[in-house]
């Protein structure tokens, strides 16, 4: 689950970042009467699950309550593109108004699961306010990691050797330690699986303040956070995988043509693959799991045929707990409900696999059936 700038920033304070001060508006009302409350002179931001809003137009700077009123009615409500939202854009429901920070230096500073190490990863930047992945791209040199003892901890010696690599010394190398302190606390005890700040800056006042705060939370652990849920903000989430998730379907929208429907994780990733290695492009990651109905199979089909992407579909089954002739029924029902109008490949193998077969010729439908994983592919491929 992602969070927006003005929910991480509200989370980490309570364990001691320091943070602008600044409160969330949903209407141009109240974000005037928060600039009001900072004197007229604040900072417009777009709040949005993306990066680049600078560069978007969603962050603007406002010398008084006259521009400050402007740039909310501009920003509010308007559909920002940047290089993450991709064409589409996302609109603007909220916006954070914050106070003018005097700032001195900007730097950046991560933490994430270093997946090749299996160990979180401190990363930190002198290029804060910069694209983290284009630094890492194109000057590696710039990048500072330091992977954290689980038994140890991040220790005092790895955050001063990043304040000194920053030219930080005395009360800022100090800062600097307990600010990293704080990250780690966090994104342990609120199970991130990201935490970001950039920029993270250094004040005129020689003060460190996290200017931005970008979170996500790991899903498979919200269980264990409801207080967290209702933070979620389902406008910003794909409306397919928030239906899928009622169904108990693990989707993934991808941006090819041919939907796919699984079952396992591991079949749907090989699936994917060898739709690519014979020249399609996959639509959709879709497991259905291991124990799905014939109305979850019809719901999926539901999902996959939202998306006006999609061209033909590949249903991939290996019916081991999930039996061969109900997901064929399944097939069949949802094909006769919805009028499927794209070309649909079956490939079924496993318990019951006959009686399934059966089932999908005696249909009327027309259903294109695969024996090999490689005849399914190449099937729905060339059905396109």
């Amino acid at each position: 689950m992602k969070l927006h700038e003005h929910q991480g920033k509200e989370l980490l304070k309570k364990y001691g970042v320091s943070v602008p001060r600044g409160k969330v508006a949903f209407s141009i009302e109240e974000a005037v009467a928060a600039a009001k409350e900072l004197s007229g002179k604040a900072v417009v931001k777009a709040q949005i699950h993306a990066g680049g809003r600078g560069k978007g137009g969603g962050v603007k700077v406002a010398k008084n309550l006259e521009e400050a009123r402007a740039y909310t009615s501009q920003i509010l409500g308007m559909t920002l593109i940047t290089h993450q939202t991709g064409p589409q854009g996302k609109k603007v429901g909220r916006l954070l108004i914050e106070e003018v920070t005097d700032i001195s230096r900007e730097l950046y500073l991560g933490l994430t699961l270093d997946r090749s190490l299996g160990r979180l990863t401190l990363i930190a930047s002198a290029e804060g306010g910069m694209e983290i992945e284009e630094v890492a791209k194109d000057h590696p040199e710039k990048i500072l990691k330091e992977t954290i003892d689980p038994v140890a901890g991040l220790l005092p010696l790895q955050t001063s050797r990043i304040a000194r690599c920053f030219g930080l010394s005395g009360k800022l190398e100090a800062d600097f330690g307990q600010f990293s302190q704080a990250l780690y606390k966090a994104y342990l005890e609120i199970d991130a699986s990201m935490l970001e700040i950039n920029p993270l800056v250094v004040t005129t006042a020689e003060q460190l303040i996290a200017l931005d705060a970008k979170i996500t939370i790991d899903d498979n652990a919200m269980y264990r956070h409801p207080e967290l849920e209702s933070w979620r903000d389902l406008s910003e989430e794909d409306p397919a995988e928030l239906e899928a998730k009622k169904f108990n379907l693990n989707y993934v929208s991808l941006d090819g043509t041919i939907g796919c429907m699984v079952n396992g994780a591991g079949l749907a990733m090989a699936t994917m693959d060898i739709i690519k290695l014979h020249g399609g492009s996959p639509a959709n990651f879709l497991d259905v799991g291991g124990s799905a109905t014939k109305e979850t199979v019809s719901e999926a089909f539901k999902i996959i045929l939202r998306d006006p992407k999609v061209k033909a579909i590949l249903v991939n089954i290996f019916g081991g707990i999930m039996k061969c002739d109900v997901v064929a029924e399944g097939i069949v029902a949802a094909a006769r409900e919805l009028k499927i109008h794209v070309p649909l490949v079956v490939r079924l193998k496993g318990t019951n696999v006959e009686r399934g077969r059966e089932i999908l010729s005696n249909s009327g439908m027309k259903i294109i059936p695969a024996d090999g994983l490689a005849e399914a592919a190449s099937s729905v491929v060339r059905a396109i």
